[in-house]
């Protein structure tokens, strides 16, 4: 396979594996280090079989036409929302992603958040850092976690995870998706909201872990951050537009909500300016799969789908 051309939106990962690994079973072609697209275009758009992507720079409506033998869009991702999904089903191209791989990782990153948020982990270390524990004493009590109501928006793989570690901390769980979850394990314990606005009245803190579609896009919205409220946390581990940014930046500045701890951003990788100096914010750069295991994972995932579709086999992950 060492013939088929396989081109990379972007890097990716933050590693070098996913690129090393495709280079010495395909052709590989790194789209964003050409500075002249045209050029390259003319020179190799005929021959690009497959896209390699992520949910920083997917595949459009538009990135898919300028390929006329495209054949498979493998992300390096769970999310979809980069991808025109309906345009690869009109042109009969196969999409796969990478499931179930990155959910623990995804889920522990959850965890750590809320602890964070709870116990004020990063601003004890820069309490301790700065010295001003040694001059100006112990630091005020925080918020016990063990026990706390956690709400989930989103009770898929990752939700499904995130709510067995709440468990292990005696958290009482409730949920909210399109219908009630009675296939997953232990989801008979949970208490199921259809309303996102009344799981959120009924939890002290609100988790997002739900997929990015048109109907979730800013689910999160004022109404649900003022039922959390000022005692409230959210936790956003899944798309930074889930939650309508900006209300959830007034709504910290004024105090109408307790805290928030976020792995992703609306327009990442900027982050709102008025977030950087509230201790009851904690942020991460969009890490919350990226560790050395997963990434190979997923990596190793993506490969193995484009091997197996070249080679006329059944699609491990597949979702077109």
């Amino acid at each position: 396979m060492e013939n088929v051309c396989v081109m990379m939106t972007c890097p990716c990962s933050p590693s070098s594996y996913l690129k090393e690994e495709i280079d010495k079973q395909f052709k590989l072609f790194r789209y964003w280090e050409f500075a002249n697209k045209e050029d390259f275009l003319k020179a190799n758009a005929e021959s690009i079989r497959a896209i390699v992507c992520n949910t920083a720079v997917g595949a459009d409506a538009e990135t898919i036409d300028l390929f006329p033998n495209l054949e498979i869009v493998s992300t390096f991702s769970v999310g979809l929302d980069k991808i025109d999904l309906v345009k690869c089903k009109e042109k009969g191209i196969r999409v796969t992603n990478t499931p179930d791989v990155l959910t623990d990782c995804v889920a522990d990153t959850a965890m750590s958040l809320m602890l964070a948020i709870f116990r004020k982990i990063c601003e004890h270390d820069r309490y301790v850092r700065s010295g001003s524990w040694a001059t100006k004493g112990d630091m005020e009590l925080t918020t016990k976690f063990s026990g706390k109501r956690v709400g989930i928006l989103g009770l898929g793989r990752i939700g499904s995870a995130i709510a067995r570690r709440a468990e292990a901390f005696g958290c009482l769980i409730s949920y909210h998706s399109r219908s009630e979850k009675s296939s997953i394990s232990n989801a008979k314990n949970y208490k199921y909201f259809s309303s996102v606005v009344d799981m959120a009245s009924n939890c002290d803190v609100l988790v997002v872990a739900c997929a990015l579609t048109s109907e979730t896009r800013h689910i999160v919205n004022r109404e649900v951050i003022d039922a959390v409220g000022s005692k409230g946390y959210i936790v956003n581990i899944g798309r930074g537009q889930h939650i309508d940014e900006a209300e959830l930046v007034a709504a910290l500045v004024e105090g109408r909500l307790g805290g928030a701890g976020l792995d992703v951003f609306e327009k990442e990788p900027e982050v709102p300016k008025e977030l950087f100096n509230l201790e009851n914010v904690v942020m991460l750069p969009h890490v919350g799969s990226n560790t050395w295991e997963t990434d190979k994972d997923m990596a190793d995932l993506v490969i193995a789908n484009l091997k197996a579709h070249f080679l006329k086999q059944p699609l491990l992950t597949p979702v077109v």
